[in-house]
């Protein structure tokens, strides 16, 4: 199968790899870029925890501190290893989104032991902070890169969506579900020909009213269950 890449740069890399892995062509067409904030090292004084939904984050706190000798909570595989990467050596992994990572906190951590810090991007929605304040926890929201739209849909995807070279596209979040269904509008290619493979209901919802000739969505939100998704038929 011949599979549209939408994540930004860096992340639509390890994906691709993992798409050639298991037989299929990649083609990378990002509808994302990753500016990521400068700034003054971070205070991390009081701070239990480190808290992760993207690789993006591991990659802009790791630019504004040297400090590695913190736990972290990671929201899936890939953004676990990033924190790998980037020399974490106590690394959890909620393999899920952000009501699974908020629920192995809550089940490791107790609030008076210190707050957490969520590397965020712009665009994030507050929910994490919003589920583990509740919990009682102190959790401190820096916003350290944002992820910006692209006007157009890039030409690899607009050549393969309108020469049929694309069987399939994968969406891992409903902005970027939604900034697809926008360029195709923009750009007058109907998106007949493709199967969408998302990773949650949830980011299949802007494409509730658009052609494409199916719908898939992962049996659970990660990574792993998006690829399966591609030829285990599962559709919603």
């Amino acid at each position: 199968m011949r599979v549209l890449v939408t994540r930004p740069e860096g992340d639509a890399a390890e994906t691709a790899a993992l798409l050639r892995a298991r037989g299929h062509e990649a083609i990378i067409a990002p509808l994302l870029g990753v500016r990521y904030h400068d700034g003054h090292p971070l205070h991390l004084d009081r701070v239990q925890a480190l808290l992760f939904t993207s690789a993006n984050g591991v990659r802009a706190l790791a630019r504004r501190t040297s400090l590695r000798d913190f736990r972290v909570f990671a929201v899936g595989s890939q953004t676990a290893q990033a924190a790998r990467d980037a020399g974490f050596a106590e690394v959890e992994d909620a393999d899920g989104n952000v009501d699974t990572l908020a629920d192995v906190v809550r089940a490791t951590l107790k609030p008076q032991d210190g707050a957490l810090l969520h590397a965020a991007g712009a665009e994030a929605e507050g929910r994490l902070a919003g589920l583990l304040t509740a919990a009682g926890f102190a959790v401190r929201s820096e916003v350290l890169y944002d992820v910006p739209a692209v006007a157009d849909l890039p030409e690899a995807a607009r050549s393969a969506i309108a020469t049929g070279a694309a069987d399939a596209v994968i969406l891992f979040s409903a902005r970027s579900a939604q900034i697809l269904v926008d360029c195709l509008r923009k750009a007058g290619l109907p998106p007949d020909g493709l199967i969408a493979a998302a990773i949650s209901a949830a980011a299949a919802r802007p494409l509730a009213e658009t052609a494409f000739r199916e719908i898939r969505i992962a049996a659970r939100p990660n990574q792993t269950a998006l690829l399966d998704c591609l030829s285990d038929g599962s559709k919603r």
